[in-house]
């Protein structure tokens, strides 16, 4: 068995369009998803939409699991011609901020108290 990874140029993949014979190619490797193809929590519809291209995008804007990453690490067959890998994006958790440690929800909840607090003692002591 050779440890030789596989190029594929993006004529190779763009042939691999059908349900059973789907090929996508995600931050510069190529993945043969058939056999995912129906265990696919979002449908197959959308990995059809992207079938024999570059679902780079797609597969990014969605936001995917650790675990669906573990998935598509198996599906790889090789790199594409000319692109460089980069690393995949993972889903952030919820209370994780991408630009900082801010708790911005925490904040706006602050700034409520204190005007409904400067409203009222306005209100009832002044």
């Amino acid at each position: 068995m050779s440890d030789e990874v596989k190029i594929y140029d993006l004529e190779q993949v763009s042939k691999h369009t059908t349900h059973d014979d789907c090929w996508v190619v995600i931050n510069g490797k190529v993945y043969n998803v058939s056999s995912y193809i129906d265990e696919h929590p979002g449908g197959e519809e959308v990995i059809l939409d992207v079938a024999g291209a570059d679902a780079t995008e797609a597969f990014d804007d969605i936001g995917h699991s650790d675990e669906a990453h573990e998935i598509l690490a198996k599906l790889f067959i090789g790199n594409l011609k000319g692109a460089k890998a980069v690393e995949a994006k993972r889903a952030q958790s919820y209370n994780q901020s991408a630009d900082s440690g801010v708790n911005v929800p925490l904040i706006a909840v602050a700034v409520l108290v204190l005007a409904f607090g400067a409203y009222y003692y306005k209100t009832n002591f002044a």
